[in-house]
């Protein structure tokens, strides 16, 4: 949706958000695809780089006999991915062009680390898919892929990497670019953006590339800066989960004063509007909305802001503030169906007990049944009685021992998501994406 609210200043709040425009991508793909490889790329190329890193990275890839920079030095940080020269946690790195700012998530290849994947991509406003030239789409790949489209990532490029490798032969990309959309049609997205690319040797990364004339698009970098992003962000709902109530101490010159305060998940919150509290369904009136730097007169995602109500009511950490009388409001609800991908070594099995964390709500939650699991190969839905095992994403029913505030995942990534916790362990086993709500 494209809504542009227009404020009581000069700007609409579009315009505003773009000031503060910044883009969160998540690079994915198989082992040795190019992917640290290409966000080194991209920072040497945008000279995002201090000269000690540089210099760092030159030594280092001398000291291996290494014939060209290593790039991929620059996002590899632990350790043992320097050593085994994989990628084992998510990276982030920010740069920063005349354009736009960029946070990037560089996320592991290895099928065991998928878990680490979704972290990087769970919060990513676009997926940057890399594709080996010579081996074309490979199952890990179609993973990523796929779970990205599943987050509803709002935007997917795929970058045909190692096109030097492949003489920067047109055929080749061609082929890749109709495998990946025959395999694709089955998955709900807009339509992917594809760039022929050589992350070691730069060609259309920043600069275009002399040698793949055949290509008319826009380079990977300019693709980036002009994506648009600010038309994602849903403006038509209110919700603001609550994180935290103030209530200052010993202080006689604020002893009524009582605030809510969170990030805004959806909507443009305006003081005065009719709000209702859920799930008690309190209703009421936003008075006024607080910062650090002063009250405001609309709040927008993701802004972090105190919420002041007209009357004295019951609000905790983990309800939910949102317009009252909206025409898709949030559900309320003990039992939920979802989306989950599987982290754990230990397999989900019907009946099994987890702690879910929903917003900033937790609650404890049941496996009712675990209805289907998705071949990623195929994304054909395979009947489950056995339960889900590590990387495996599949539909279940939760049973939920309190009641919870959610939107379907399709409509807000915020209230339709959530994680479930071994309480054993504490260990984070799943990440859900609610689906179609039961009553």
């Amino acid at each position: 949706m494209s809504l542009t609210y227009e404020s009581n200043g000069d700007k609409s709040v579009d315009a505003r958000i773009a000031e503060t425009d910044l883009l969160r991508f998540a690079t994915a793909g198989s082992v040795d695809d190019g992917k640290s490889t290409l966000i080194g790329r991209l920072l040497h190329d945008a000279k995002s780089i201090l000269a000690d890193q540089l210099a760092h990275v030159k030594e280092t890839s001398e000291r291996r006999g290494e014939g060209e920079l290593n790039l991929a030095l620059l996002t590899d940080g632990l350790r043992a991915e320097r050593e085994q020269g994989i990628t084992i946690d998510v990276a982030y790195r920010s740069f920063q062009t005349d354009r736009r700012r960029f946070i990037i998530a560089d996320c592991p290849g290895h099928e065991q680390y998928t878990r680490n994947m979704v972290t990087g991509a769970s919060t990513a406003d676009l997926a940057l898919v890399l594709v080996d030239a010579r081996n074309g789409l490979v199952r890990q790949s179609r993973r990523h892929a796929a779970i990205s489209v599943l987050l509803r990532t709002p935007h997917l490029v795929v970058a045909i990497n190692k096109m030097d490798l492949v003489d920067y032969d047109q055929g080749v990309y061609d082929a890749i670019v109709e495998d990946f959309r025959s395999w694709s049609a089955g998955l709900d997205f807009a339509e992917a953006t594809f760039v022929p690319i050589s992350a070691l040797k730069g060609d259309n990364v920043v600069e275009p590339s002399a040698r793949m004339p055949w290509y008319a698009g826009p380079t990977l970098l300019h693709h980036l800066e002009t994506v648009e992003i600010a038309a994602d962000r849903n403006l038509e709902d209110w919700r603001f989960p609550v994180q935290w109530v103030i209530r200052p101490q010993n202080d006689d010159r604020h002893h009524d004063y009582r605030g809510y305060a969170g990030q805004v998940a959806a909507g443009l919150l305006r003081a005065g509007e009719e709000v209702v509290v859920l799930p008690a369904g309190h209703r009421t009136r936003l008075t006024q909305i607080d910062t650090f730097d002063g009250p405001l007169e609309e709040a927008f995602p993701p802004q972090s802001v105190t919420l002041l109500l007209e009357d004295d009511l019951d609000v905790s950490r983990g309800d939910l503030i949102a317009r009252a009388g909206e025409t898709s409001p949030p559900t309320v609800a003990r039992e939920l169906e979802a989306t989950v991908c599987w982290m754990s070594e230990t397999p989900m099995r019907a009946g099994g007990r987890y702690a879910l964390k929903h917003t900033t709500r937790s609650v404890r939650a049941i496996v009712d049944a675990i209805d289907w699991r998705l071949d990623v190969e195929t994304l054909t839905r395979e009947p489950n009685d056995h339960g889900l095992e590590l990387n495996e994403i599949g539909h279940v029913k939760l049973r939920l021992s309190g009641p919870l505030v959610f939107d379907p995942y399709a409509r807000n990534r915020e209230t339709g998501s959530f994680i479930l916790i071994d309480e054993a362990t504490n260990d984070t086993v799943a990440a859900g994406l609610i689906a179609t709500p039961e009553a």
